[in-house]
């Protein structure tokens, strides 16, 4: 049997015809794209965001890629999309507040693939990120854990790649010092001018600082 006799035969799967090439989400912010390996946002990865406050901007600098997912359909095993296929949900764990659902409307979320999970403690928190990251049923996986060690980093992160998700851990700048398996680590602060956003790890790029991004 000839090459193209092969890949004419209907049960011979050509990655390349339906796997999308798509390595980064879009941020919404192309200053930050320009800076990101994959042009956007690491997919199948944890990011981690360093804060010294809530409220400074981190929700706002994630809102345009967690609408476009809880809008895209999740692909199949092989790429492709069948007319069943919705899109993933958005699980928030243990936010330290309530999410305000109109503000995240505006935002483009659909509210409908919201889930919000309430556990009891830091590990079961962290058993419930990665259950979720793991399902492939979440297009994405936001949680704010009281510690996360270096394994706990790593789980985190072949959960992501298992279940095709995107992980986003919200840490203190503290952990700054900490090693982390995170694809990306960013850091955000305050300034006059608006939020300083500080690239201290990139898969495949360099640490760089962006002024006044937000």
């Amino acid at each position: 049997m000839s090459l193209s006799d092969l890949l004419e035969n209907p049960r011979v799967w050509r990655g390349s015809s339906q796997v999308s090439a798509r390595t980064g989400l879009a941020s919404g912010f192309p200053k930050l794209d320009r800076c990101l390996p994959g042009g956007g946002w690491p997919l199948e990865a944890l990011t981690e965001i360093l804060i010294g406050q809530y409220g400074i901007g981190e929700l706002r600098l994630l809102m345009p890629g967690l609408a476009e997912l809880s809008t895209e359909k999740i692909p199949g095993k092989y790429g492709d999309y069948s007319e069943h296929a919705e899109p993933g949900c958005i699980a928030w764990i243990d936010p330290p507040f309530q999410p305000y659902a109109p503000a995240l409307q505006q935002s483009g979320i659909d509210l409908s693939r919201m889930l919000i999970v309430r556990p009891k403690d830091n590990s079961e928190l962290l058993w419930s990120a990665e259950q979720a990251l793991s399902s492939g049923t979440c297009a994405a996986v936001l949680l704010w854990p009281d510690k996360l060690d270096d394994q706990g980093s790593r789980r985190l992160q072949l959960a992501a790649e298992k279940g095709h998700s995107w992980a986003v851990a919200f840490r203190p700048l503290s952990a700054r010092q900490q090693p982390s398996a995170a694809s990306l680590r960013l850091e955000l602060q305050p300034t006059g001018k608006g939020t300083r956003v500080h690239i201290l790890k990139s898969r495949g790029g360099r640490p760089t600082v962006l002024d006044s991004l937000l």
